[in-house]
């Protein structure tokens, strides 16, 4: 099982790539480790920026997105740049793609706590929402058999 965990934020989507085999994780070191949108969203813009994530995701065999939802209203909403990366990422053929509610991760990470502390996965900062989403959505799989 290889997940990418997605934070969206603003124009980008800020990924981490989690493998999980014989109940060991493995943090995979990727070629991009951020996808920027551009201001100039056309049709043409947003479907490169679609293939090019579909690409790092064959590339590297994974086969669920999981993206930490965002709020549609109020002071934390997502913006427009935002959501439309989120419809591209969702429209991506042959992948899995769950949204994660931030409520229900907490809930998860109360039952099932990171094995490591974050500074020592070797990850950058900017990558740990990422992560834990990527962890979240392994861990339920396979122990709730999504």
């Amino acid at each position: 099982m290889r997940t990418c965990g997605v934070e969206i934020k603003g124009s980008e989507a800020l990924i981490c790539v989690l493998a999980k085999e014989n109940d060991v994780f493995d943090i995979r070191d990727v070629r991009q480790t951020r996808f920027v949108l551009p201001k100039n969203d056309d049709a043409d813009t947003i479907r490169k920026f679609q293939f090019d994530f579909a690409k790092l995701m064959q590339d590297y065999q994974v086969d669920t997105i999981a993206i930490k939802e965002r709020q549609q209203k109020g002071k934390f909403a997502g913006s427009p740049q935002g959501f439309k990366i989120e419809a591209a990422l969702q429209l991506i053929n042959d992948l899995r793609v769950v949204l994660l509610n931030p409520t229900a991760m907490k809930e998860q990470l109360k039952k099932n706590p990171l094995p490591i502390d974050f500074e020592d996965t070797g990850l950058k900062k900017f990558q740990e929402t990422a992560f834990v989403t990527a962890y979240i959505e392994l861990t339920h799989r396979t122990y709730n058999k999504v």
